[in-house]
């Protein structure tokens, strides 16, 4: 017998409980109770967490206009892929770019309305599936010069709308064609609100995204995949992004008409340790005058002072640092000991923190996307910034001598810290933006002019 809606959001433990199993807003309760019906989309959750029948649903066919195969987790018609929630919800919708078996990540949202093909070859996005708020991915297609590496690390992307054909005179193929050649794929059609909303409100989940061959979905291995992942708390992805031997750099910000240029009469020479580091950090180093030789991840202090560097810079990159922090903070240690001016980004942000004496943490819900506010402290000033991150810097752990320069105006958590003793400083955003404002780019003029003093 079909259940009323109340009944279910009192079975589910009210309405604050309700929401967050189902991952939806209270608006969205409200909805469902005035019109007396719960969308198709929740009949999964649902039947999980309260062992009910599909004919028990409020908004269910009745019986005689079910399709054959009455299982809510059969694949819709004209679906061909799904992300699979460790909760139990499946997003159905149209696969596209490349097929995949399956691989389970965090999933993530960026509200980013510009750059996804930066967005995608971010190393930070290594161990996750972006969800893109933003509903025209695709529209500008690809090119060889709109990346931050040369692979993509993310393990898929989520988008609403179906990808069109490019419209844009630096495209050079289809954003499928391109994620197709990279072995990426990508899941369309979906109701990408309300998986955000669910993000919002219960955190980022373990999710499967699948956009098998032969058309075939085995949910319950799905979702077996995706409760089994351990997640990216403890995770040291580092190590799978950064390079493997040292390399130098020297190309410079792209700009109109002429495009990348070349750094021919550097000023300073920083080696930059590359967790997964992006290229238009590097572009922006080069620009600052310095020449630059990108070590790899794991070097320690010997090997990064052995180039005679005037600086040291610490990039972005996935996963946890404490993980990372087992072979990172003994080196950064030893920069600091020899008295080298240091900059630090995102992840190189929290590993200078950790060297300091400080702790980390897991954010709730990360900051990603290009519109984060951010306030200087010594200043007053408000920037707006660009932002990949989950994991955060505990303010209340910073020793005696490590002062707190800025902070998020989202959710109040650190965004900057500075060790005048140890001339270091850091930043949790990134100041190169690729995608983003470039409010904060003065920093690395900051980096040079700690050079120049030293």
């Amino acid at each position: 017998m079909t259940m009323t809606v109340d009944a279910i959001i009192d079975r589910l433990g009210g309405a604050a409980a309700a929401a967050r199993a189902l991952g939806v807003g209270t608006e969205a309760l409200r909805k469902w109770r005035q019109h007396g019906a719960i969308p198709a989309r929740h009949w999964p959750a649902l039947i999980a967490a309260l062992d009910l029948a599909l004919a028990d649903i409020p908004g269910a066919p009745p019986q005689e206009n079910r399709p054959t195969m009455s299982d809510p987790t059969a694949p819709p018609t004209g679906a061909s892929a799904c992300l699979v929630l460790a909760d139990g919800t499946v997003f159905w919708g149209r696969g596209f770019g490349a097929h995949a078996a399956g691989q389970p990540a965090e999933v993530c949202f960026n509200t980013g309305m510009t750059g996804y093909q930066e967005t995608l070859t971010d190393p930070s996005y290594a161990g996750q599936i972006i969800t893109f708020t933003f509903p025209h991915i695709g529209n500008v297609g690809a090119n060889a010069e709109d990346i931050e590496a040369a692979t993509i690390a993310a393990r898929g992307l989520v988008v609403k709308q179906d990808v069109t054909e490019p419209a844009n005179w630096r495209a050079a193929q289809g954003l499928e064609a391109w994620l197709r050649a990279q072995g990426v794929a990508g899941l369309a059609g979906v109701d990408t609100r309300a998986l955000t909303v669910r993000i919002r409100d219960g955190g980022p989940p373990n999710g499967v995204l699948a956009y098998p061959t032969d058309g075939r979905f085995d949910i319950p291995a799905l979702l077996a995949r995706a409760r089994e992942w351990p997640g990216l708390e403890g995770m040291d992805l580092a190590r799978e992004v950064s390079c493997t031997q040292s390399y130098a750099w020297d190309e410079t910000e792209w700009a109109w008409p002429d495009g990348y240029g070349r750094q021919t009469a550097p000023r300073h020479h920083v080696v930059a340790v590359d967790y997964g580091a992006k290229r238009n950090i590097l572009r922006s180093l080069a620009t600052a005058g310095c020449r630059v030789t990108v070590v790899p991840a794991t070097a320690t202090a010997e090997d990064i002072l052995r180039h005679r560097p005037d600086g040291v810079f610490l990039s972005n990159g996935p996963g946890d640092p404490a993980a990372t922090a087992q072979y990172a903070v003994p080196a950064i240690r030893g920069v600091l000991d020899a008295g080298m001016p240091l900059f630090g980004i995102c992840l190189g942000h929290q590993l200078l923190a950790l060297a300091l004496g400080g702790r980390t943490y897991k954010l709730a819900r990360g900051h990603r996307g290009a519109n984060q506010p951010v306030k200087d402290l010594a200043t007053g000033r408000v920037e707006i910034t660009s932002q990949n991150h989950g994991f955060a810097v505990d303010e209340a752990s910073l020793p005696e001598g490590v002062t707190v320069t800025h902070k998020s105006l989202f959710d109040g958590s650190n965004e900057g810290i500075a060790c005048p003793s140890r001339r270091a400083f850091s930043v949790q955003y990134h100041p190169e933006a690729s995608p983003g404002p470039t409010d904060a780019h003065h920093l690395f003029g900051r980096f040079v002019a700690m050079m120049d003093a030293a």
